[in-house]
């Protein structure tokens, strides 16, 4: 019995560790464009999760090489986003200043670390992101939990405010170029590829 368990346990880690490796990709931009952000003219949409009312603040579309992918499951957010990414575009997608720079995730921030800058630091503030990402769907969940590091996706919807009875709040930033606490985007999220 035991010894079958340790084989199920190997097995499993084995799985873990395949299912997680990140992806190499050639030297080169591979996710050009920046982040397309538009107002909401009309009433902005809301949603009902899990007790929370999420409030459409922007529409958003993203192309994007995935650096990092933390996952969620103990904090009051993950109710509402499982799943953090880390996204780069411009010089941020291009695997020959990645090389350079040392990504890291945890308490729902993104942390960054050079030994020389590859590029200037406004480049990689600017082209850079920790995005909490809230699925519409569970076909949508499916999807995200697909994506690994070196992943290339494609997504769209719409930045939110996530609010709760009890008072609980919690606001997308609406720009790219701010940096530190309250810089993440929160993104309710409708479509989302894995390429």
């Amino acid at each position: 019995m035991m010894r079958w368990l340790l084989i199920a346990l190997i097995a499993f880690g084995v799985w873990q560790w395949w299912g997680g490796r990140g992806i190499e990709r050639a030297p080169g931009v591979i996710a050009a464009a920046a982040p397309e952000q538009r107002a909401i003219n009309a009433s902005p949409p809301q949603f009902q999760r899990k007790g929370y009312t999420v409030t459409a603040l922007a529409s958003f579309t993203l192309t994007a090489r995935v650096l990092g992918v933390e996952h969620y499951r103990f904090d009051r957010e993950a109710d509402l986003s499982p799943v953090d990414f880390t996204f780069g575009w411009g010089p941020m997608s291009d695997s020959a200043v990645l090389s350079k720079v040392r990504v890291s995730q945890g308490g729902r921030v993104y942390y960054w670390h050079v030994d020389e800058f590859p590029v200037p630091r406004r480049e990689i503030e600017v082209n850079s992101a920790n995005m909490h990402l809230i699925p519409a769907t569970p076909e949508v969940e499916k999807q995200l939990r697909r994506a690994r590091t070196g992943s290339i996706v494609q997504l769209s919807g719409y930045l939110v405010e996530a609010r709760a009875a009890d008072g609980w709040r919690w606001v997308s930033s609406l720009t790219r170029d701010d940096t530190g606490a309250g810089a993440c985007e929160l993104i309710w999220v409708e479509q989302f590829e894995v390429r």
